[in-house]
Order: structure tokens, then sequence, then C-alpha cells
């Protein structure tokens, strides 16, 4: 079961269970090995005792995918599909972790040791938001286990080894560095994967990613398919954070105040007249949502919930994520100049599911368009396109047709996208959007709101200028 990755232009899918034609598809409860008192001695660089520490803790998982999956049509239902994966224990009583998309929609889950041992594995909980799941075996003495390290504390650059079963060949070992953090690939409010260049393949998916010393820093969980070194791991401390709940419930359950936020960069600090560079800016409110309730709007900068200070919009959503739903939360707010208290009362966070892209392309055969003063090609938004786009009803804007902007920011952009403002300037039509746009001076930099359909999303794009003279 293929995840696809939608805005990213070297496209990326899951590191899936599924091998050679066969297809499947915080943390205070788990007991974690103290800490070594002396940092790993490593002779001539190697970094063989980690991995021989680690290995035994690491565990190959095979799914037998239930008959009555989603998707399975009757003709495909009479043979059962095998899937296969990793993960690795985390609890000497047998709790193992690994992806969600590795036992998605299993009917019967087994787990092979490291010391070859084969044993039945339950499904204890599942967590689809954060690709997480959590599996028990029962074994006659402790299992071996994997410390849990820190990935705030990971820093790009930083040694890392991707432990696993690509392609059956159990245990394979592969090293890198921390290329980057926090990156989006599914979802832009809730995401914050360990990107990495340590080789992933299919298989890995619910390996640990391991640190120098010997620490799970993450969970290794997708690939890119057009790029090389290019692998994504989910932040260890993610899975910290809902670990007590799969154990003890099964699921996880998240305080939602339905918002889309941005990132508060010097040009949106300019434009909401805020002084502090902390803080998140709502960029859209979702309708009968918390926040709309609380009376939050487009622009307003939440500096504080609960009278803590908020660092950036990450942070404001592993905050609000972790209250539970019914929750009351009063939040700091910069409007115009001002700060206000709003106080809104938690909803549940629903699972977030990927659905395929829809694009607009252009006509076979037309000539290459002008662009505007942008580089961009505009049209109506009717009813028609919003109903076959699935754009809600009431969202207005123009539609993007083509790109031919030779600014880099311009390839936020993609056909298909709604731009709905300029410069805060509505444009609900093309009408509106010329008139917006044709008095801005060369050079200047656009700020955009648009409206993604598949997958949903907006977000603000920068766009400069062009000097059309």
């Amino acid at each position: 079961m293929s995840r696809t990755v939608h805005g990213l232009s070297f496209g990326l899918v899951a590191v899936l269970a599924a091998l050679l034609g066969l297809l499947v598809g915080g943390g205070g409860g788990i007991r974690e090995e103290p800490p070594k008192e002396e940092k790993i001695v490593r002779v001539g660089g190697s970094f063989a005792d980690v991995i021989d520490d680690v290995n035994p803790a690491v565990v190959h998982v095979t799914v037998v995918e239930s008959n009555a999956a989603a998707g399975r049509d009757m003709a495909d239902r009479d043979a059962p599909r095998r899937g296969e994966g990793s993960g690795f224990i985390v609890d000497p009583d047998g709790y193992i972790l690994t992806n969600h998309h590795v036992v998605a929609t299993p009917a019967r889950i087994r787990v092979r040791l490291a010391d070859k041992r084969e044993l039945p594995a339950v499904l204890v909980g599942a967590d689809a938001n954060t690709d997480l799941a959590l599996l028990k075996v029962s074994a006659p003495k402790p299992l071996p286990v994997v410390p849990l390290g820190d990935s705030d504390r990971l820093r790009v650059g930083d040694w890392v080894f991707a432990i696993g079963n690509p392609y059956r060949l159990e245990h394979s070992v592969t090293a890198g560095v921390v290329s980057s953090k926090g990156r989006k690939i599914y979802d832009a409010s809730f995401d914050a994967y360990i990107q990495t260049d340590a080789a992933i393949n299919p298989g890995n998916s619910g390996g640990p990613l391991v640190n120098a010393d010997g620490e799970a820093v993450g969970i290794n969980s997708a690939v890119s398919t057009q790029g090389q070194g290019i692998g994504f791991a989910v932040p260890i401390n993610v899975a910290r954070d809902i670990l007590d709940q799969l154990r003890s419930h099964g699921r996880v359950t998240r305080g939602y105040l339905g918002i889309q936020l941005q990132e508060l960069d010097p040009d949106l600090q300019r434009l909401v007249g805020i002084p502090a560079s902390q803080g998140a800016v709502v960029i859209d409110v979702v309708d009968g949502e918390p926040g709309q309730a609380a009376g939050l709007k487009r622009y307003d900068v939440i500096t504080a919930l609960g009278g803590q200070p908020i660092e950036d919009g990450d942070h404001l959503v592993r905050a609000i994520a972790s209250r539970a739903p019914g929750s009351a939360v009063t939040l700091t707010v910069f409007r115009d100049g001002k700060f206000l208290k709003l106080s809104a009362r938690l909803t549940e966070r629903e699972t977030q599911e990927v659905v395929g892209e829809v694009t607009v392309a252009p006509a076979d055969n037309a000539p290459a368009p002008e662009g505007d003063e942008l580089g961009l090609v505009v049209g109506e938004l009717n009813r028609k396109m919003k109903v076959t786009l699935g754009i809600p009803l009431a969202r207005s804007g123009v539609l993007v047709d083509d790109i031919v902007s030779l600014s880099p920011d311009a390839d936020a952009l993609t056909h298909g996208d709604v731009i709905m403002e300029v410069n805060r300037r509505p444009t609900p039509d093309v009408a509106a959007y010329r008139q917006v746009v044709s008095a801005l001076p060369p050079g200047q930099l656009a700020l955009l709101i648009v409206y993604r359909p598949r997958p949903v999303a907006t977000f603000l794009a920068k766009v400069e200028v062009e000097d059309r003279r």
C-alpha cells in the first residue's frame, strides 16, 4: 500500500512493507535501558560496537494482510497477501515499535528475532497520523531493547545508522548523516521528519535510526523515489509522546484547534506588523472548528498558549495535540498592533488520510502563455471547477493554470492552486487579482495566500514582481 507524498517536486513514497510484488498495504510507560555512563570507544572510526549492541533488538516483521482489507476487490480476496518490514524492541516485556503502514490491515503478524525465534505478535495500538504502531510478543525471558534517545538534540551532520531488513536482507546496516530536520512530506501542519542520507529501502520501514551512542533517534519510514540518499524517519520524541496512549488505549487522541499555520519569517513579520520573531501565524481557519468559534482570524499571530510562550507553528501544534479533546485553552494573540486573549475548547483531531492529487493542465497544443507581473497564468474559478477539484464552494479566488515565473519561490505553486489573497488584499476573481497585481512595483515581493485542494492545505507563497519594462 503506497503512501503517496504530494507537494514535493521529487515525489516521495513511504518505504512500504511490500517486497518483490508482495503487498501490505509520549512514552511514559515504556521501560528503557539506563543511559550508558561512558561513551562508546571507537577504534579506527568503527561503530561496530554500537551496532553489536543494537542489532539483537531489531526484528523482522511479517504480515499476512486481511482478505477484507480496504481496496481489495472480490477477485483479490481469495489470495491473502504478505508484506514485510522491520521493528525494534523498546521494552523487555516484548513491546515492539514499527510503522503503521507496515501493519495497517493485518490478519496475522509474526516477528522473527535476531536469534531466529519466530513469535506471533498482536497489534496493541496504531496511529496513522504519525505512521507509528506498537506490537507485543510473548517470550519466555526478557528481551533486549534499543534505548530511546532524544531526537530534539540531533544536529544536521550527526552520524546515524539505519538498521532493518531491506529486500529480506536481515539486519542490514547503512550509515549516513542527518541531512535536515523538521521535514514536512505528508501533513504540513503535523510532520517533522528527520531527513537522512543513510540508505533506506523497502523492508526498512519500522526499523530504528540509531545515533552514534546506540540510541534510537528515529523510526525509518519513507524514501524519495526520484533522488538518491533522501530518506525520512519519524523522530523518536514523536513516538515518546504517544507510546503510553498506544499501550493503554490502542489509539491516540489529540486536541484540535482547526487552524493552519505559517512560519513567521521576516517578510511575514513585516506584513502582520509584529515586532517579535516568535509565534505562530494563522493562515487559515477551518469552518465550524474551535479556532473559528474562538474568533481567530487570518494573520493573527498566536504568541502564547495558557501563558506559555509559543516559538513557532510546530511548537503550537505539539502543544495543542498534547491536550485532551474537550480541554479549554487560552490563546494570546497579536492582531493589528494589539495583544488580546481568546478562549477555545478543543475538539479531537481526526486521522489525516493522504488522497490522490488532482492537477489542472493547460490544453494540448496551446500556445505558450506569457504570464502576468508575477509570471503566472490565472483563470476564473467557477462552481463546476470547484466541484471537480473538490474545492469548498465558499472558497473564492483565481485558479493557477500555469507558472512561467523566473522567481525561484514560484516553484511552491502548481497547477490547480487557488490564489485567495495578494498582500492581504482579497482576489475573488480575475479582475480583482489583476487590479492588485498590476499595482505592484517591480522587484517587490508579493505574498500570496494559496489554497491547494489535493492534499488539502492553505499556505503562503512568495513571488517577486517581474520588471516587464
